[in-house]
C-alpha cells in the first residue's frame, strides 16, 4: 500500500470515535472538483452501482502513474470523505500499488465502528470499483502504447 494511504489508515485506525468521524468530515471537505473535461463523462459507465450515493470514478495515465478523478455529492460526506482518502493516498500510484490495497480498508480504517453495514458495502464497492477502472485504464494505456494520458473512458 503506498506510504500515504498506509499513514491516513493507520491516522484513522489509531483515532478514537469522534476523532474518526471529524477526519472522514474533513477530507470530505478536501475532495477536488472533477475537473471540467471530465464533467460530460459522468454516466453510468463511470458510476459506481454498489454506492447509494451517486459517485462517479475516472482513471487516467502518466507513464506509470495512475491520476485519480472522482465525483461525489456534498450530501453524503461519509462517502465523499472515503473517495477523497483513496483519491489522497493513490493518486500517482502505479497500478501494481493500487491492486495491491487490502480489500478490507474500510475495515482496517476503523470506519465499521462508526458507519452502518449498508455505507460500508457501498465504501468496499468504491475500492473494488476503482481497482476495475485502475486495470481496464491501464490495458487501454498499454494497447494504446502511447505516452500521453489515456483516460478509462
Amino acid at each position: 500500500m503506498p506510504s500515504e494511504l498506509d499513514a491516513i489508515v493507520a491516522e484513522l485506525r489509531d483515532s478514537d470515535r469522534q476523532e474518526r468521524i471529524d477526519l472522514l468530515l474533513d477530507f470530505a471537505r478536501q475532495l477536488p472538483p472533477l475537473p471540467d473535461r471530465l464533467l460530460a463523462h459522468k454516466d453510468a459507465s463511470h458510476r459506481v452501482e454498489e454506492c447509494q450515493s451517486p459517485v462517479y470514478l475516472f482513471v487516467e495515465f502518466d507513464g506509470a502513474k495512475a491520476r485519480l478523478f472522482a465525483d461525489a455529492p456534498i450530501e453524503a460526506p461519509t462517502v465523499r470523505g472515503f473517495v477523497s482518502i483513496l483519491l489522497t493516498g493513490l493518486d500517482g500510484a502505479t497500478i501494481e500499488e493500487i491492486l495491491a490495497v487490502p480489500a478490507d480498508l474500510v475495515e482496517q480504517s476503523g470506519l465499521t465502528e462508526i458507519l452502518g453495514m449498508l455505507r460500508v458495502r457501498g465504501l468496499s464497492g468504491v475500492l473494488r470499483r476503482l481497482k476495475a477502472e485502475v486495470t481496464r485504464a491501464a490495458i487501454a494505456h498499454n494497447q494504446a502504447g502511447d505516452p500521453k494520458p489515456v483516460s478509462s473512458s
